[in-house]
């Protein structure tokens, strides 16, 4: 089955850290640019960073710029979201996807061949 599958979502203080996963199966990351996206609640979906095919070349949003961390594995096949410094308003649920390009440079419109199951990240005391 080809499938993203996110992971290690969770319950965070704010100023704590949590890192999220996303492993495929099925199909190799190598090819794609994998972008992380959140929704939260009332809200619409908003890009929120992007590793190129390579591993050579990042986006962040401006929002969490600074605080998040993406890197890849290709031989692991993951890529992953390392989120420091957490806000409340960083509460969604978080997807990652496959985007059908090898850069982010319009990672947030261009078509996405794979989306993950997301992950419910709360930043609460």
């Amino acid at each position: 089955q080809l499938q993203l599958v996110e992971s290690g979502g969770g319950l965070v203080q704010p100023g704590g850290s949590l890192r999220l996963s996303c492993a495929a199966s099925g199909f190799t990351l190598d090819y794609y640019a994998i972008g992380w996206f959140r929704q939260a609640p009332g809200k619409e979906r908003e890009g929120v960073s992007c590793i190129s095919s390579s591993g050579g070349s990042t986006n962040y949003a401006d929002s969490v710029k600074g605080r998040f961390t993406i890197s890849r594995d290709n031989a692991k096949n993951t890529v992953y979201l390392q989120m420091n410094s957490v806000k409340p308003e960083d509460t969604a649920i978080y997807y990652c996807a496959a985007i059908r390009n090898y850069y982010c440079f319009n990672y947030v419109s261009e078509r996405k061949d794979y989306w993950g199951q997301g992950t419910q990240v709360t930043v609460s005391s």
